[in-house]
């Protein structure tokens, strides 16, 4: 039976719609796996290293060239609109207004990972397989070290949500904490894709952005508040085409044309409905997009052994650095622990910031496949081992510093 490829791409789009919603629902994963977890999951499964393995003739009939281009041009659009909102989100004004407890617990929430996962890196960069033909060493070590310090500010908005802690105290100062390593997550990033055969462009791009921001800053004040939705989306589409035209990428682009815009000149319940359409509507497309993309190219087991080690890296560093943090500030007992768990989800953010590590060959598909499980792990945890910490510490809610 022959079909076009538009009957082909609806297919596609049913099971990608279909599959991790009937796991979701039916296997009430709720507790211990979101429905974004469960959608990279099944992305995972229906990839090329497990169905696609194991049923060739389904793959290359449903993920045909055609179709997979469809898809990729739609998780683009996607995940920079959700790349754009968690730069508007940055609460970076009431991180400067505490700026001593954000600085220490945010460098150190960030800093110690990121030692431990550079130190993993390390290890890998002796063995064949795993750094990427186009990286550099030292590209390599802080793509990998950073992957293990990020913190995935839009999940932990939709986990404290959940917990009920995201309009608390100590929700706002775990935002706060998760805003300045944001920050700094996208400027390493942007400092590992410089091309510096396209200096030039880059220098040009940076100039031309501040000017053209401070521009944007001043009209958006001056807009009716139902414009300024559609003119972010023309400032998102003109920050990610410069970025990308200047040797850095897209999502750099995206990042930067939401953190320049301030959230207060938006309606706070349409940003936070207009995330979760997002990811009702269009991630589930980048999610299964970035399951395509995983290999076991270098061996189940030994990707499974290096995912393990990226983990312990992530949640100890991740866990220690808040500590750290805690011990110098005069933090009650236990609320080290709460917050440093809730800072190592991972989730979207990282598995963004790999997947351009990937486009830009700084790692191969094996160490993105490693990463991706850490990611998914890391996130996994995070309900399990806050909700009863949070039940034995709720005197902790209120506290606002």
């Amino acid at each position: 039976m022959h079909m076009s490829t538009a009957e082909i791409f609806l297919l596609a789009m049913l099971i990608i719609l279909t599959v991790p919603y009937l796991a979701w629902r039916l296997g009430r994963t709720e507790y211990f796996a979101p429905l974004v977890v469960i959608q990279i999951i099944t992305g995972i499964l229906l990839g090329p290293g497990v169905l696609g393995a194991a049923f060739p003739s389904y793959y290359s009939f449903v993920f045909n060239p055609a179709v997979v281009q469809s898809l990729t041009g739609i998780a683009w659009w996607a995940v920079m609109l959700f790349v754009w909102i968690a730069g508007i989100e940055l609460d970076l004004k009431a991180a400067w207004l505490h700026r001593r407890e954000s600085g220490i617990t945010a460098g150190l929430a960030l800093g110690v990972p990121l030692l431990l996962g550079s130190a993993a890196a390390l290890l890998l960069l002796g063995l064949p397989g795993w750094m990427g033909p186009k990286a550099l060493d030292w590209q390599f070590v802080a793509g990998v070290g950073m992957s293990c310090a990020v913190t995935a500010l839009p999940i932990l908005i939709l986990l404290m949500e959940k917990l009920e802690v995201l309009r608390q105290p100590i929700g706002q100062r775990i935002l706060r904490y998760a805003s300045v390593d944001d920050i700094a997550i996208w400027g390493v990033l942007a400092l590992i894709l410089m091309d510096w055969h396209r200096v030039g462009r880059q220098a040009f791009f940076i100039g031309t952005f501040a000017l053209a921001a401070w521009a944007v800053r001043k009209l958006m004040v001056r807009l009716p508040t139902q414009d300024r939705w559609y003119v972010g989306l023309i400032w998102l589409a003109a920050c990610a085409f410069g970025a990308d035209w200047s040797g850095l990428h897209f999502m750099v682009g995206a990042f930067l044309a939401g953190a320049v815009i301030d959230a207060h000149w938006f309606d706070q319940q349409q940003m936070d409905s207009l995330r979760h359409n997002v990811l009702l509507v269009v991630m589930p497309v980048f999610f299964l997009s970035t399951g395509l993309r995983t290999s076991w190219e270098v061996g189940g087991a030994s990707v499974f052994i290096v995912a393990a080690l990226l983990l312990l890296a992530s949640v100890a560093g991740k866990l220690l650095g808040v500590r750290m943090a805690g011990a110098i500030l005069g933090w009650q007992r236990g609320e080290a622990s709460l917050i440093g768990w809730l800072l190592q989800t991972k989730a979207l953010i990282m598995i963004i910031f790999v997947n351009i590590l990937l486009d830009k060959q700084i790692v191969t598909s094996a160490t993105f496949t490693a990463l991706l499980l850490m990611a998914l792990a890391s996130t996994m945890l995070t309900i399990p081992v806050v909700t009863p910490k949070l039940q034995r510490l709720r005197g902790l809610l209120s506290r606002s510093a």
